[in-house]
């Protein structure tokens, strides 16, 4: 099996990338990514959209399967097999406000574990990092932003929500803790810190 990063938005995929998408028999994916990577699905391929992703290992030895972003950026690289990795939100995001991925600190509150991450995001901001939180629509943010302030940390704080990354429709919001952006999607990323 191979994992294959497409890239967080469209244009984003590597060389590497679409030469085993183009050799692809079968290709899983969710919609997102399989529409990400669609041109390059050679005719006659068989196409699976994923809804539920608890069965992927056992997909078969010959599956690729599409990962939006990165794998390894809470992303399919937990699977067994060969991983092409892919250009990821946190790539994208560290290029448009151009602060230095050495800098970053990754916090996942993708789907669970929001309460862990709004404590590891003071932690690391304690710490000078500059936090990327990779968030879902349920997040929520306006909390992160009260605990943050409660934890005096709001002088240390420059804000920006990264929507939409790679897309057409991207936006990118930057405030501080007086002034701080609010996502209007649910495809979205945080980056708080000294940036």
């Amino acid at each position: 099996m191979k994992i294959v990063g497409v890239g967080c938005g469209p244009g984003l995929l590597t060389d590497q990338a679409i030469r085993i998408i183009r050799q692809a028999k079968t290709v899983y994916g969710s919609s997102r990514a399989i529409e990400i990577a669609r041109e390059h699905i050679p005719t006659g391929c068989r196409v699976r959209s994923i809804s539920d992703f608890r069965n992927l290992a056992h997909l078969p030895d010959d599956a690729v399967v599409l990962s939006t972003g990165d794998p390894m950026l809470a992303g399919l690289g937990y699977l067994a097999g060969d991983i092409v990795p892919g250009i990821s939100s946190l790539q994208v995001a560290a290029a448009r406000l151009r602060f230095p991925l050495s800098k970053a600190a990754v916090v996942v509150a993708h789907g669970h574990g929001h309460e862990k991450a709004m404590q590891e995001t003071g932690e690391e901001i304690k710490r000078g990092k500059i936090v990327f939180l990779l968030a879902d629509p349920k997040f929520d943010v306006p909390e992160l932003y009260r605990r943050l302030g409660a934890m005096g940390l709001s002088a240390q704080m420059k804000i920006a929500i990264c929507e939409n990354l790679g897309y057409p429709d991207e936006r990118i919001a930057t405030g501080d803790s007086t002034s701080p952006p609010v996502p209007e999607g649910d495809l979205y990323v945080l980056v708080i810190g000294s940036f």
